[in-house]
This record gives structure tokens, C-alpha cells and sequence, in this order.
């Protein structure tokens, strides 16, 4: 390996590669588009994420407003128990962070 290599001085492949972890032009651009697609739907996840924690707030002014509780653990168990099934044992961790997310904003 030569002292051009070694800086990314060559055809670019080096620093490419070096930045999606591929050893090929092809792999690379495959994992670029791949990766633009990712950002794209991260985006799309996190303003989902940001929708529900206004609904949440809705329902939880709702509950406060006629007397309830702002938390309603019957409802918490249920979702927890959707992602689990939809998910597997991650999913409760997801729901839960969600939940963590949405609770006390009132």
C-alpha cells in the first residue's frame, strides 16, 4: 500500500468506501442510496413520533379535564403488548420509550 492509498489521494474509492464501510464503487453507491432512503424515513418516523405526542397531549388534557388520571396504565399494558406482538421482545422497548415520550407533557 502506497502513501496515496493510505491518505484517500487515489480515485476517491478509498474515502468512499471509507465512509459507508463497502470495498467497492458499486457496494458504495448501493449503500449511499440505501442510506438516503434511511434519512428519509428516520425523518418521516420522528414526525410521527412528534404527531403522537400531540394526540397523547390531547387525550391526557381530555382524561385530567374530567377528573381522571393523566396516566392510564390499562391503555400503557395495551400498547406495550401491540409492539411486543408486532415486534418482539425490542417492540417493548420501542413502546416504551414512546410512552416515556408522550406521558406528562400536560
Amino acid at each position: 500500500m502506497n502513501a496515496s492509498t493510505v491518505t484517500g489521494a487515489t480515485t476517491g474509492t478509498v474515502s468512499a468506501s471509507a465512509d459507508s464501510g463497502a470495498r467497492t464503487p458499486a457496494a458504495a453507491e448501493v449503500i449511499g442510496g440505501a442510506r438516503e432512503r434511511i434519512d428519509a424515513l428516520d425523518d418521516r418516523i420522528i414526525g410521527l413520533v412528534q404527531e403522537r405526542m400531540a394526540v397523547s397531549a390531547v387525550v391526557q388534557e381530555a382524561r385530567i379535564g374530567s377528573g381522571g388520571r393523566r396516566v392510564h396504565l390499562a391503555r400503557e399494558m395495551e400498547i406495550l403488548s401491540h409492539y411486543r406482538d408486532a415486534l418482539g421482545k425490542p417492540g417493548t422497548q420501542l413502546a416504551m420509550t414512546l410512552l416515556e415520550l408522550c406521558r406528562g407533557r400536560v
